[in-house]
């Protein structure tokens, strides 16, 4: 307790005076977190934007991917394969694939719930080593199919341009919307 002496020569205390000190150093220090919200803000308002993006790509992109390979390139591929050696090499080449697929998918399905809760801005514990496993997987995935199994189709496939135009139309008649009415 600090005791000073006024003019008049009576003593008096200036802890009330530390107390009103102390209190304007709190708000301070409250108001320079504060001051940091925008930022925040604008990081949470970029994570939901980027959690929305992902669940549209798997909804949209990733999903149909998959089951336009599997229903339509695969099979046009093992159906235009030679026999024997060419054959087995698309086959197991397109069991890989299948099976990369349903892991890609396993893993979004694992984390899917907490990228949708930082789309609602609900928070969310997003596993990194859970997401950067899945953007791994997807990378060597489509790496191996680009540099393996892409250049083995276009070689199967374009032997024969009526095989190369059957799975374009395939593919078109997949995407098509149809008519109302008309189902």
């Amino acid at each position: 307790m600090t005791t000073s002496v006024a003019p008049s020569g009576k003593g008096y205390s200036s802890e009330p005076l530390t107390s009103f000190s102390q209190c304007h150093l709190g708000i301070l220090s409250k108001l320079e977190a504060f001051m940091e919200l925008p930022g925040l803000q604008a990081a949470a308002a970029q994570a939901r934007t980027v959690a929305n993006q992902t669940l549209a790509l798997f909804r949209d992109a990733v999903i149909e991917h998959h089951a336009d390979e599997e229903r339509e390139l695969f099979p046009a591929v093992l159906r235009s394969a030679t026999r024997g050696k060419e054959f087995d090499v698309a086959e197991a080449m397109v069991f890989r694939l299948t099976g990369e697929h349903r892991q890609i998918e396993a893993l979004w399905r694992k984390i899917e719930p907490d990228v949708r809760a930082v789309a609602k801005l609900r928070g969310g514990d997003l596993d990194l080593a859970a997401v950067e496993a899945l953007v791994q997987a997807y990378n060597a995935h489509a790496r191996y199919e680009e540099d393996h199994f892409l250049p083995m189709a276009q070689r199967v496939l374009g032997r024969n341009r009526n095989h190369m135009e059957a799975l374009d139309l395939s593919l078109h008649l997949r995407h098509t919307p149809v008519p109302p009415g008309h189902i």
